[in-house]
């Protein structure tokens, strides 16, 4: 995605290196200081472009954290083909490194990003989500309105995909 942009942007540098050139041979000096003043803008868009892609890249980064390995529909959709490869690539990269510590299961890093105060939790049901099964085997259906008690660390990441609400007494 950055190299795309930048491509863009270096398009006009050529013939701005032409121009010098041919200013000077033809004997046009009065346009070097305009020539040089624009170079400087396409650099100073460059380097924008660049700080731009970076803090997107940032965010979308922040994304895997906050909603888990499936973002949301109304967040995809603001996101270009790029951007959503460069995610499925984070979220790969991730799984690989939480697999590799922790023995056989590995270690989810991504759990309990606040340290719990009791390990279960009462929860709402925000929409219909179907069956839950949770360690113990006991499977529970999740429908709208619905509350439970269940583990924290099950229901963390419905909580962040929006199935589930911690309901606080």
């Amino acid at each position: 995605m950055h190299r795309v942009h930048t491509d863009r942007l270096c398009v006009p540098f050529h013939p701005i290196k032409c121009g010098g050139n041919e200013a000077k041979c033809e004997g046009k000096s009065e346009l070097i200081p305009t020539i040089k003043f624009r170079h400087c803008c396409l650099l100073r868009n460059q380097r924008c472009v660049a700080a731009y892609l970076y803090d997107r890249l940032l965010r979308i980064r922040a994304l895997r954290w906050e909603y888990g390995s499936v973002l949301p529909a109304n967040i995809r959709f603001h996101m270009c083909a790029e951007e959503l490869e460069w995610f499925n690539q984070y979220k790969k990269s991730l799984a690989t490194f939480m697999r590799s510590l922790g023995g056989d299961e590995g270690l989810d890093i991504t759990q309990d990003m606040k340290p719990p105060k009791s390990l279960y939790i009462e929860v709402r049901c925000l929409k219909d989500h179907g069956e839950f099964e949770i360690d113990d085997g006991t499977v529970i259906l999740l429908k709208k309105n619905s509350q439970h008690f269940l583990p924290r660390w099950k229901c963390e990441q419905l909580i962040r995909q929006g199935v589930l609400e911690h309901v606080i007494s």
